[in-house]
C-alpha cells in the first residue's frame, strides 16, 4: 500500500510537470484538456446574478470586503464550469475531490468574509431568518450537518448516483455550499451578539472537523481500488483518457489514492489555517477592562495625598458661598 502512495506522489509530480509544459507551449495533453470547459448557462447566470445582487446591495461601492466576495464567486464559477468539473465528472476522482474542497472549505468562508455585518443584521430582522439562524447557528448543529453531508455524499451509492444523474449532482453541490456556509458561520459570524463560542471552543470545533475530514481521506486512500466504479471503467466522451493513462500515468488505483490524499492533507491544512487564524484573532483582541479596575493615575493620586484620593478631599472641604467669595475680593 505504501508503494501505491509513493506512486501517487509520483503522479502528482507528473501532473505538475504537465502544467509547466502547458505554460511553455509544449503540453499537448493539457492543451486538449484545457478546452473542456462546461459553460452551463444556469451556472453562468446564477454566478452573475449573485455578484450583481451583491454590488447593488452595496450601493455600487467597492470595499475591501468586496474583494473576498468576488473571489469567492469566481472560485465557485471555476469549480463548476472549468475543465476541473469535466475531469471530475468523467475521468478523475481526484479532480472531483479538489472540486468538493473548493465548495466546502474555500467558497463559503470567502462569501462570509466578503459580506458586511449590516447585511446580516438587516436579514436577521426578518423573523423567519432569525428563527432559522438560532437553530442552524448552533455550533453542534452546524458541525453535525457539515459532517453528515461530507460522509453521506461520499458513500459509493450516492456518489455514483451524482455521476449519472444531473439533478442529484446539482443537489450535492448545493448541499455542500449550504452546509459549508452553516459550518463556517459560528466561526466567522461578524455579529457580536450572535457569537456562541469562545476561542477554546472554536479551536475544538475546527480541530474535530479536521479530524473527521482526515479520517475520510485516509479511508479513501487505503481502501481497495474501485469503490467508485465509474472511474475504473471511465467513459471517454472527450477523448482525453489516453492522456490521463499514458501521459500523466494515472491509473484508477492511483487516482483513488490521490483523491483521498487531497482530502487528507490539503483539507487538514485548511482547518489548521482556520485554527491559526482563530488564535491570531484572539491574540490581537485587547483584554476587556473590568469596571472595578482603577486607572494608574488614580492610584498615584491616592499615594500622593497620604491614602486619600482627590475626590475624597474635594468632598470633605465645604463649598465657599458665592457672597463670601465676593467680599473677600
Amino acid at each position: 500500500m505504501s508503494l501505491h502512495l509513493l506512486l501517487s506522489v509520483r503522479a502528482v509530480w507528473g501532473f505538475a510537470a504537465q502544467l509547466f509544459l502547458l505554460h511553455t507551449g509544449t503540453g499537448g495533453a493539457w492543451g486538449h484538456i484545457m478546452s473542456l470547459w462546461a459553460l452551463e448557462p444556469s451556472i453562468l447566470v446564477g454566478c452573475a446574478a449573485l455578484l450583481l445582487g451583491y454590488i447593488i446591495i452595496q450601493g455600487f461601492r467597492l470595499t475591501s470586503a468586496s474583494f473576498f466576495f468576488t473571489l469567492g464567486v469566481v472560485i465557485l464559477l471555476l469549480a463548476l464550469v472549468s475543465p476541473l468539473h469535466t475531469l471530475g465528472e468523467y475521468y478523475l476522482f481526484s479532480a472531483h475531490m479538489v472540486q468538493h474542497l473548493l465548495l466546502v472549505l474555500v467558497v463559503p468562508p470567502l462569501l462570509l468574509l466578503g459580506t458586511p455585518a449590516w447585511i446580516f443584521r438587516k436579514l436577521l430582522q426578518w423573523p423567519v431568518a432569525d428563527r432559522v439562524e438560532r437553530v442552524l447557528g448552533q455550533p453542534a448543529v452546524a458541525w453535525v450537518l457539515a459532517t453528515l453531508a461530507l460522509y453521506i455524499w461520499h458513500a459509493p451509492v450516492l456518489f455514483e448516483l451524482t455521476l449519472h444523474n444531473m439533478q442529484a449532482h446539482i443537489a450535492e453541490h448545493l448541499i455542500f455550499l449550504v452546509t459549508g456556509v452553516i459550518f463556517w458561520w459560528p466561526i466567522m459570524c461578524p455579529l457580536p451578539e450572535r457569537h456562541r463560542m469562545n476561542t477554546a471552543a472554536s479551536v475544538v470545533f475546527l480541530f474535530s472537523a479536521g479530524v473527521t475530514n482526515c479520517l475520510l481521506g485516509i479511508v479513501l486512500s487505503f481502501a481497495q481500488p474501485g469503490i467508485y466504479p465509474t472511474y475504473v471503467s471511465a467513459n471517454d466522451p472527450f477523448g482525453v483518457l489516453v492522456h490521463i493513462r499514458y501521459d500523466w500515468n494515472i491509473t484508477p488505483a492511483m487516482d483513488q489514492q490521490l483523491g483521498g490524499m487531497i482530502m487528507w492533507v490539503p483539507g487538514c491544512l485548511a482547518y489548521l489555517g482556520a485554527i491559526l487564524g482563530t488564535l491570531g484573532r484572539w491574540y490581537r483582541t485587547p483584554e476587556p477592562v473590568e469596571p472595578n479596575d482603577r486607572p494608574a493615575g488614580a492610584e498615584q493620586g491616592t499615594a500622593r495625598t497620604g491614602g486619600i484620593s482627590p475626590v475624597t478631599i474635594s468632598a470633605a472641604v465645604p463649598a465657599v458661598p458665592a457672597a463670601t467669595a465676593v467680599e473677600e475680593r
